[in-house]
């Protein structure tokens, strides 16, 4: 009697974890078709270049992003230039950050847009760690060249890649 009823509690236990693995499979899916339909305005191309303000030495910034966030390294998010601030609804201090397909060699990724930059001339965004690992794993480039940016519409993406 006592193995039947573990082995029940067992068995719910598989299936729920079943469920939830699925229901984010497919959410995935629906996420990854709706990208490309939901991307407005002009894809911007340019350079995009990585920044850590958090590691010693490092020139630019500081803990805080533009939006009052604090940098996080393993997140999926950017600094976009701050004369292409306004596509991105502002990043203003406090406001929900909004969100761009970025393309490269082939390969896509949603970030959160939370701060402004890049201070290095000829870049259009600057890629946190974790999002530029996407396109870069080892980080030995430094730099991406012919990269499209798009702002997406709507304040609720999960960041991440994007099919």
């Amino acid at each position: 009697m006592v193995f039947r009823s573990s082995a029940a509690i067992c068995g719910a236990v598989i299936l729920l974890g079943m469920s939830d693995t699925v229901a984010r499979s497919q959410i995935v899916a629906v996420h990854s078709t709706a990208v490309v339909n939901d991307a407005s305005g002009d894809a911007i191309v340019g350079a995009a270049s990585t920044y850590n303000p958090l590691r010693s030495g490092w020139r630019e910034g500081g803990p805080d992003t533009a939006s009052g966030e604090r940098y996080d390294p393993s997140v999926w998010a950017a600094a976009i230039k701050t004369s292409l601030r306004q596509n991105f609804g502002g990043v203003q201090y406090g406001a929900r950050p909004k969100f761009a397909l970025v393309e490269a060699a082939g390969k896509k990724v949603i970030v959160k847009i939370n701060d402004v930059g890049p201070l290095t001339p000829g870049r259009i965004i600057d890629l946190n760690e974790r999002a530029m690992r996407h396109f870069d794993p080892d980080l030995q480039l430094g730099v991406i060249y012919n990269v499209s940016v798009r702002p997406l519409s709507g304040d609720y993406w999960i960041p991440g890649p994007a099919s």
